[in-house]
C-alpha cells in the first residue's frame, strides 16, 4: 500500500546521462520509466520535473561570459528535450503521459495550466513539467517545489545519481562525511548543504512539503520511497 497519493519526482539531468556523463543514456531513461510505471500501478499520481544539466547548464554558460538570462533560457530548452525523451520512454511501456511547458511550444507539448495538470493526474496520467518556471534565475529544484505546492503533492522524491542521501560534507571528497537519516530544512540552510538551492528549500519549508533524497541508480528505489521504506534522507519542515 502506497504511503502517498500524489508525488513530484525530481530528476537531475545528470541522472539521465548515466555513465555517459553527457546526453541521454537510453538504458537509464528506460529504467526510470519502468520505475515510474511501478508506482503508477500502485495508483499513485505522479508528476515529474526534469533538469537539463546533461545537455546545458545555465550557470556554466553564465560563468563563461554569456548573458545569464539567455543561458538560463537555453537550459529550459534542454529540460524540454529530456522531458520529451522521458515521455517517449513512458509511452513505449504503456504509461500515458503529458508534457507541460512553462514556455509555450504547442507543437510539441501543452502549456502549463495548473487545473489541467491536476485533471491529468486524477486520470492517472504522468505529468512531466518542463522548461522550469519559465523564468531565468530559477532552478529546476525551485520548479519542483513550486509545482509540488501548486498541485498539492504530498512529497517531493529527489532522485540523485551520485549520492544516496544528504551528507554533512561531500562524501566523494570527505571520507568522514556523515549521512543523515533525517534533517530539517532549517538545518539544511544553516549548514549550507547543497541538496537543493535555498529558494527551493525555503519554498518547501514554508509549504510544509517533505523531501526524500535517494539514489536513482539502485533499481526499485522510487517504489521503496513511495511505500514509505527508510531509504536515503528525509528532509522535513521541523
Amino acid at each position: 500500500m502506497s504511503k502517498y497519493n500524489r508525488v513530484v519526482l525530481k530528476l537531475s539531468g545528470e541522472a539521465l546521462a548515466g555513465d555517459l556523463g553527457y546526453g541521454i543514456d537510453p538504458a537509464v531513461i528506460q529504467s526510470i520509466a519502468t520505475q515510474v510505471k511501478d508506482i503508477v500501478e500502485l495508483d499513485v499520481e505522479v508528476a515529474v520535473v526534469v533538469g537539463g544539466g546533461n545537455i546545458w547548464r545555465g550557470m556554466a554558460g553564465s560563468a563563461k561570459g554569456m548573458d545569464r538570462a539567455t543561458a538560463d533560457y537555453m537550459g529550459m530548452l534542454a529540460t524540454v528535450m529530456n522531458s520529451l525523451a522521458l515521455q517517449d520512454s513512458l509511452e513505449t511501456i504503456g504509461v500515458e503521459s503529458r508534457v507541460q511547458t512553462s514556455i509555450e511550444m504547442r507543437q510539441v507539448a501543452e502549456p502549463y495550466i495548473r487545473r489541467k495538470a491536476i485533471r491529468h493526474l486524477e486520470k492517472k496520467r504522468v505529468v512531466i513539467f518542463a522548461a522550469g518556471t519559465g523564468n531565468p534565475y530559477f532552478s529546476t529544484d525551485t520548479t519542483a517545489a513550486l509545482r509540488a505546492a501548486e498541485i498539492e503533492a504530498e512529497v517531493i522524491l529527489m532522485a540523485k545519481n551520485k549520492v544516496d542521501g544528504v551528507y554533512s560534507a561531500d562524501p566523494a571528497v570527505d571520507a568522514s562525511a556523515k549521512k543523515y537519516q533525517s534533517i530539517t530544512y532549517l538545518d539544511l540552510l544553516k549548514e549550507g548543504l547543497a541538496v537543493m538551492d535555498s529558494t527551493a528549500s525555503s519554498l518547501c519549508m514554508d509549504n510544509d512539503i517533505p523531501l526524500i533524497v535517494f539514489s536513482i541508480m539502485e533499481e526499485g528505489n522510487i517504489k521503496r520511497a513511495v511505500l514509505g521504506e527508510q531509504i536515503g534522507t528525509v528532509v522535513r519542515g521541523s
